[in-house]
């Protein structure tokens, strides 16, 4: 939940593994398990899931 959260705030692969201190490749294998789990084609529709599931705040 942490990664599709910082996906949605659209932070890179390098960002998402200094805030979570992990590797860029752990990050990059996260997001890409989500978009395979969530049938989702990129990036920008992992943000829009976020976003409607309200898995990040809309503040």
């Amino acid at each position: 939940m942490d990664v599709l959260r910082l996906i949605a705030k659209g932070m890179s692969n390098a960002e998402i593994a200094e805030n979570l201190v992990i590797t860029q490749q752990t990050a990059k294998g996260h997001a890409s398990n989500i978009l395979s789990k969530l049938q989702l084609a990129d990036r920008t529709q992992a943000a829009v899931y976020a976003w409607r599931e309200a898995v990040v705040g809309r503040d």
